[in-house]
């Protein structure tokens, strides 16, 4: 699957890799709740954060934006526990009838974690499954 990015998204993938190290697989900048998703190669989000959360909070600085870190994954259930994170995510099925839906079991008490502020959690899981695996929605079960 190809991803295209906008040529802002591209500036803001270079200016974080040049400043973290760490290898962007992706970059949106989402409008709607005013912040960047930024989704980071397996294995460097240690790399993306830095120590302390030093490097993620340099970017923000510079950009004047939060940005929501997601690590990939190599499968589609993975990714969307991946994304979903902080929450704990027991079990992820990928549905695959008319419309292609990832259900996600979640503990009661990570739901609001997984749903995040107003959404925001969910909302940018929802774009990087669709982006990356084609999945149409996410619910949580």
């Amino acid at each position: 699957m190809t991803i295209t990015l906008s040529d802002d998204a591209r500036q803001l993938a270079a200016l974080f890799e040049t400043e973290t190290e760490a290898t962007v697989k992706d970059c949106l900048i989402d409008e709607e709740f005013d912040r960047v998703i930024v989704l980071i190669k397996t294995g460097e989000m240690g790399k993306a954060i830095g120590s302390g959360g030093e490097h993620v909070r340099q970017v923000e600085e510079q950009i004047g934006k939060p940005i929501k870190l997601v690590e990939d994954a190599p499968t589609a259930e993975d990714f969307v526990a991946s994304a979903l994170a902080p929450a704990a995510v027991y079990n992820v099925t990928i549905s695959e009838n008319d419309d292609r839906l990832a259900y996600v079991e979640v503990a009661e008490e990570d739901r609001g974690a997984a749903i995040g502020s107003d959404g925001r959690n969910i909302d940018a899981a929802r774009q990087l499954a669709a982006r990356h695996y084609d999945i149409d929605d996410i619910e949580l079960t």
